[in-house]
């Protein structure tokens, strides 16, 4: 009803004014006073201490608006178009705002957390900014009693200067006196002379006329001398006597000398500084840059699992669990984990699932009829690994050729137990293996065993331990089981001529020698030892460590050199060829018919491969890089003999 009686009014208001005289000037409408008034009134009758101030204040806009809209019914229809979409976007933003006030609640809690992590930063950086102003005014104050001695020397260099003016004027000075001295002499003498001559002639008698003209030729050869001795002086008046210039030539010398070295040490002094503060700046943007990677990390990484609570799970308690979990990390200890958890699962069963006859199965494992657990222990399935490559050698040595592993594994058991009972060792064996990953003879056997490395790898392995071994008989040539540092170092190079310096300081290390102590000597033959479990000395780990770096190493560059398309034999001959060049032919022969999988006389037809493909069955053999040919040849030995040896 407010509405409306105030509608009434502004119209009658609005007539009154359009029926004034129009020759009446005027400063606004009388229509346009009322709603400033009314708009007035309005805004100073609101109680603004509440909330949502900004709302009770655009009402009275509002509706001065719509009797602005009322009035002018030509503008209506655009008036009210332009308020809907005022009002429409009003209500949109008043809805964003409250949405986004949950948004603000939650960056003033991470405001608040980066800033106690910033403090704590600023904190640790104010101990480094603290520690390097100390360095700076260690330094500033070295520069500044460097550039005092320079003073000091500077001052003395113009003492002596001043000193050697003094000597100077103080000679130039005796000199004249000298000089001096000299004319009184010989006027002296020249005056005793005339004397003398006068009292001769006074004596004699002699002609006035002679002695005049006498007197004008001493006189004229006086002026002459006169001459020459002031000309002396004007030419000769800065002179100084050779052996005091050279005196102060050569303390001038040996003061530019110190000014020199001075000025060098400055020099230096001043490029260190710089470069601190370089490394400052650096340190300060990479403290920056961790900061950031830190927030990020612990906003996406997840926590890091507190290991300690496996130790009441694990057989044997905290430990049997320090001493498995020692040195590793997690990735190790969750293989240790599942091992150890697959083991106690692996004790509890009783028979296995036969896997059938199918010939997808291989063959050590095809078999349909109850298979029994015989509950080996690790140390068990490692002795009997080791006997079944003793025996498989033996055999291979006889025959002349290598068999294969897979139909080598069934049939030592079969020879032992029987057909029956066979299949309970190679299923059980195969689960053992399986299981125990980390295990290095499980492992090595396991994958030459399902075709995942050739078995020359296993060989090869031998070989190298095999060659070091005789190496470092070779070297003890007395005898003794026990080697320097120095001699095992020799030996190394002998075994390993392709490996750097920095591989050899590396196998050095695994042995146990102790730079401290050159002369220390260590039993070589221990190095080679393994425990029941298999596991071999740190020596040893550390050949096999480089063995398959330098095999990665390999690969990358033969990859780099295939590029990423599909590969033909002749591609792949190539690439052998330069990266390694002294390879030789029947090696690189071998590699071919292993990767394409077929006949040496069906190479060149054979089809080409994806470049995966490639890689994956090269990575399964026993690569070595080459290098020269001789280098490989020497000490060359039979896989048997490295086998005993070891």
């Amino acid at each position: 009803w407010r509405l409306a009686i105030l509608k009434g009014v502004l119209k009658s208001h609005l007539e009154l004014s359009t029926k004034s005289p129009v020759g009446l000037p005027t400063s606004k409408p009388r229509y346009l006073e009322m709603l400033e008034s009314y708009l007035r009134t309005e805004l100073q009758s609101l109680d603004l201490t509440k909330g949502r101030a900004q709302e009770l204040r655009l009402q009275p806009y509002r509706e001065v608006f719509e009797f602005f809209m009322d009035e002018f019914k030509t503008y209506k229809p655009l008036l009210a178009s332009i308020k809907k979409e005022y009002e429409t976007t009003i209500a949109h933003l008043q809805e964003r705002i409250y949405s986004l006030e949950s948004v603000n609640a939650f960056l003033v809690t991470a405001s608040d957390q980066s800033t106690q992590k910033i403090l704590a930063f600023q904190q640790q950086e104010k101990v480094e900014i603290a520690q390097l102003k100390k360095e700076r005014i260690y330094l500033l104050k070295l520069i500044d009693q460097m550039k005092e001695e320079k003073s000091s020397l500077e001052i003395q260099v113009s003492k002596l200067r001043k000193a050697v003016a003094e000597e100077n004027l103080h000679y130039l000075n005796e000199r004249d006196a000298r000089k001096l001295l000299l004319l009184d002499l010989n006027e002296m003498y020249r005056l005793k002379e005339e004397m003398k001559l006068t009292k001769v002639q006074d004596e004699k008698g002699e002609d006035p006329v002679t002695l005049t003209l006498a007197l004008k030729t001493a006189r004229r050869d006086l002026t002459k001398a006169q001459v020459e001795l002031n000309t002396m002086k004007a030419n000769y008046g800065d002179v100084v006597p050779r052996r005091d210039f050279e005196s102060q030539e050569k303390k001038y010398n040996e003061l530019v000398e110190k000014m020199t070295v001075l000025e060098a040490d400055f020099q230096d002094l001043q490029e260190e500084y710089n470069t601190m503060l370089e490394v400052h700046k650096q340190i300060a943007e990479e403290r920056d840059q961790f900061y950031n990677e830190l927030i990020n990390v612990q906003r996406t990484s997840t926590p890091r699992p507190d290991w300690d609570k496996c130790a009441e799970v694990i057989a044997g308690g905290p430990e049997r669990w320090n001493t498995l979990s020692e040195g590793k990390t997690s990735d190790q200890l969750v293989d240790v984990l599942l091992e150890d958890l697959g083991a106690l699962i692996l004790r509890e069963k009783e028979t296995f699932v036969p896997l059938g006859k199918s010939e997808k199965i291989p063959i050590y494992l095809r078999y349909d009829g109850p298979v029994r657990n015989k509950k080996l222990t690790k140390k068990e399935v490692v002795a009997l690994l080791r006997e079944i490559w003793r025996e498989k050698i033996l055999i291979d040595q006889q025959k002349g050729k290598r068999s294969s592993l897979p139909e080598f594994f069934l049939n030592y058991f079969q020879r032992k137990y029987g057909d029956t009972i066979a299949f309970d060792w190679t299923y059980t064996t195969y689960e053992m293996m399986k299981l125990f990953r980390s295990n290095e003879a499980m492992s090595m056997f396991f994958n030459i065993l399902t075709g995942n490395l050739d078995e020359g790898v296993y060989h090869g392995q031998v070989q190298q331990l095999s060659t070091l071994l005789k190496e470092l008989t070779n070297v003890d040539s007395g005898n003794t089981g026990q080697l320097t540092s120095e001699q095992f170092i020799v030996a190394l190079k002998l075994a390993f001529p392709t490996k750097t310096e920095e591989q050899i300081q590396e196998l050095v290390d695994a042995a146990g020698y102790r730079p401290e102590t050159p002369e220390e000597f260590i039993l070589y033959r221990l190095l080679f030892l393994e425990d029941e479990e298999g596991r071999p000395e740190p020596l040893v780990l550390k050949i096999k460590d480089q063995y398959i770096n330098e095999k990665q190493a390999y690969l990358r560059d033969i990859r780099a050199e295939l590029g990423n398309t599909e590969v033909r034999p002749d591609d792949l001959r190539a690439a052998f060829c330069i990266v390694d060049p002294g390879l030789l032919d029947q090696t690189l022969e071998s590699y071919l018919i292993h990767v394409f999988q077929t006949s040496r006389e069906q190479l060149d037809s054979a089809f080409s491969l994806p470049i995966e493909t490639v890689m994956q069955r090269l990575a399964s053999l026993d690569l070595k890089r080459q290098g020269a040919i001789s280098g490989e040849t020497r000490g060359a030995q039979s896989v048997e003999e490295s086998e005993s040896a070891i």
